[in-house]
Protein backbone atom coordinates (compact mmCIF):
# COMPACT_ATOMS: atom_id res chain seq x y z
CA UNK A 1 0.00 0.00 0.00
CA UNK A 2 1.32 3.33 -0.88
CA UNK A 3 -0.04 6.48 1.18
CA UNK A 4 -0.11 10.25 0.11
CA UNK A 5 1.50 11.58 3.35
CA UNK A 6 4.76 13.73 1.99
CA UNK A 7 4.69 12.54 -1.66
CA UNK A 8 3.27 16.39 -3.01
CA UNK A 9 6.30 17.52 -3.03
CA UNK A 10 8.04 14.34 -4.46
CA UNK A 11 5.64 14.29 -7.15
CA UNK A 12 6.54 18.41 -7.56
CA UNK A 13 9.70 17.80 -7.95
CA UNK A 14 9.54 14.81 -10.76
CA UNK A 15 7.90 16.95 -12.58
CA UNK A 16 9.64 19.62 -12.73
CA UNK A 17 6.36 21.72 -11.02
CA UNK A 18 4.40 20.98 -14.46
CA UNK A 19 2.66 17.71 -13.04
CA UNK A 20 -1.64 18.00 -11.79
CA UNK A 21 -2.10 16.64 -8.97
CA UNK A 22 -6.29 15.97 -7.96
CA UNK A 23 -6.97 13.82 -4.41
CA UNK A 24 -10.25 12.94 -3.31
CA UNK A 25 -11.29 11.30 -0.12
CA UNK A 26 -13.09 7.89 -0.65
CA UNK A 27 -13.31 6.24 2.96
CA UNK A 28 -11.50 5.24 6.13
CA UNK A 29 -10.07 1.76 6.02
CA UNK A 30 -8.51 -0.70 8.32
CA UNK A 31 -4.82 -0.60 9.51
CA UNK A 32 -2.88 -2.06 6.70
CA UNK A 33 0.31 -1.30 7.98
CA UNK A 34 3.41 1.11 8.06
CA UNK A 35 3.36 3.37 4.56
CA UNK A 36 5.74 2.57 1.80
CA UNK A 37 9.28 5.13 1.77
CA UNK A 38 9.22 8.20 -0.63
CA UNK A 39 12.40 9.55 0.25
CA UNK A 40 16.21 9.48 0.57
CA UNK A 41 18.67 9.70 2.66
CA UNK A 42 19.73 12.90 4.30
CA UNK A 43 23.04 15.09 4.59
CA UNK A 44 23.81 15.27 8.30
CA UNK A 45 26.00 17.95 10.00
CA UNK A 46 28.69 17.07 12.12
CA UNK A 47 29.97 20.58 12.41
CA UNK A 48 29.10 23.56 14.71
CA UNK A 49 29.49 26.85 13.50
CA UNK A 50 28.60 29.17 10.14
CA UNK A 51 27.87 27.54 6.84
CA UNK A 52 30.32 28.70 4.18
CA UNK A 53 29.77 28.68 0.61
CA UNK A 54 33.31 26.72 0.15
CA UNK A 55 31.83 24.10 1.69
CA UNK A 56 27.90 23.72 -0.02
CA UNK A 57 29.81 23.75 -3.49
CA UNK A 58 31.01 19.86 -2.87
CA UNK A 59 28.00 19.53 -1.44
CA UNK A 60 25.86 20.61 -4.01
CA UNK A 61 26.83 17.22 -6.05
CA UNK A 62 25.97 14.60 -3.24
CA UNK A 63 22.15 15.77 -3.13
CA UNK A 64 19.86 18.66 -2.46
CA UNK A 65 20.76 21.55 0.43
CA UNK A 66 18.22 22.58 2.65
CA UNK A 67 20.27 25.55 3.99
CA UNK A 68 22.27 28.57 2.31
CA UNK A 69 25.69 30.27 3.58
CA UNK A 70 25.99 32.13 6.48
CA UNK A 71 23.29 29.77 7.85
CA UNK A 72 24.24 28.19 11.42
CA UNK A 73 24.27 24.98 12.16
CA UNK A 74 25.02 22.42 14.48
CA UNK A 75 25.85 18.89 14.95
CA UNK A 76 22.80 16.26 13.68
CA UNK A 77 21.36 19.08 12.12
CA UNK A 78 20.00 17.80 8.41
CA UNK A 79 21.18 19.94 5.50
CA UNK A 80 20.14 18.15 2.86
CA UNK A 81 18.79 15.54 0.77
CA UNK A 82 21.09 12.95 0.00
CA UNK A 83 20.89 11.58 -3.96
CA UNK A 84 21.22 8.23 -3.00
CA UNK A 85 19.10 5.92 -0.05
CA UNK A 86 21.63 6.44 2.95
CA UNK A 87 22.31 9.49 5.50
CA UNK A 88 25.65 10.97 4.71
CA UNK A 89 27.67 12.71 7.51
CA UNK A 90 29.05 16.21 6.28
CA UNK A 91 30.88 19.08 7.05
CA UNK A 92 29.25 22.25 6.01
CA UNK A 93 31.61 24.46 7.73
CA UNK A 94 34.12 23.96 6.95
CA UNK A 95 35.99 27.03 5.16
CA UNK A 96 38.82 27.73 3.00
CA UNK A 97 42.74 27.64 3.95
CA UNK A 98 43.85 30.47 3.60
CA UNK A 99 47.42 31.54 2.26
CA UNK A 100 49.83 34.39 1.37
CA UNK A 101 50.77 33.10 -2.03
CA UNK A 102 48.87 33.90 -4.70
CA UNK A 103 47.27 31.13 -6.95
CA UNK A 104 47.84 31.31 -11.19
CA UNK A 105 43.81 30.52 -11.33
CA UNK A 106 41.58 33.43 -9.01
CA UNK A 107 38.88 32.06 -6.60
CA UNK A 108 36.29 31.27 -8.91
CA UNK A 109 32.56 32.89 -7.45
CA UNK A 110 30.86 30.09 -6.02
CA UNK A 111 27.20 29.39 -8.22
CA UNK A 112 25.01 27.41 -5.62
CA UNK A 113 21.35 26.10 -6.71
CA UNK A 114 18.77 27.99 -4.68
CA UNK A 115 17.94 25.64 -1.37
CA UNK A 116 14.70 23.78 -0.80
CA UNK A 117 12.70 25.27 1.96
CA UNK A 118 10.17 23.59 3.30
CA UNK A 119 7.11 24.58 4.60
CA UNK A 120 5.84 23.28 7.87
CA UNK A 121 3.58 20.59 5.93
CA UNK A 122 5.82 19.61 3.69
CA UNK A 123 8.43 18.85 6.91
CA UNK A 124 5.98 16.41 8.54
CA UNK A 125 5.53 14.36 5.27
CA UNK A 126 9.10 14.76 4.91
CA UNK A 127 10.67 13.22 8.49
CA UNK A 128 11.52 9.65 8.77
CA UNK A 129 10.94 7.97 12.49
CA UNK A 130 14.30 9.34 13.98
CA UNK A 131 14.25 12.89 12.52
CA UNK A 132 12.19 15.80 14.54
CA UNK A 133 11.13 19.39 12.89
CA UNK A 134 12.17 22.35 14.89
CA UNK A 135 9.84 25.43 14.36
CA UNK A 136 11.10 28.54 15.45
CA UNK A 137 9.72 32.06 14.42
CA UNK A 138 12.21 32.85 11.66
CA UNK A 139 13.14 29.01 10.59
CA UNK A 140 11.91 25.41 10.26
CA UNK A 141 14.85 23.16 10.78
CA UNK A 142 15.03 19.50 10.77
CA UNK A 143 17.54 17.40 12.99
CA UNK A 144 18.34 13.81 13.72
CA UNK A 145 16.77 12.44 17.00
CA UNK A 146 20.35 12.04 18.78
CA UNK A 147 22.58 14.71 17.52
CA UNK A 148 25.76 12.77 18.62
CA UNK A 149 27.21 10.41 15.32
CA UNK A 150 27.93 7.67 17.54
CA UNK A 151 24.94 7.62 19.35
CA UNK A 152 23.09 7.99 16.05
CA UNK A 153 25.14 4.77 14.78
CA UNK A 154 24.60 2.66 18.19
CA UNK A 155 20.42 3.30 18.11
CA UNK A 156 20.12 2.38 14.76
CA UNK A 157 22.11 -0.80 14.81
CA UNK A 158 20.14 -1.69 18.08
CA UNK A 159 16.83 -0.96 16.10
CA UNK A 160 18.58 -3.58 13.54
CA UNK A 161 18.50 -6.15 16.22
Amino acid sequence: MMGLVGYRSVFSSDTRGTGFMHRAFLSYEKYRGPLGNVRKGVLVSMGYGTITAYALMSLEARGTLFVTPGMEAYDGMIVGEHSRDTDLDVNPVRSKELSNMRAAGKDENVKLSPPRLMTLEEAIGYVASDELIEVTPKTIRLRKRYLDVNKRKAMSKRIKD
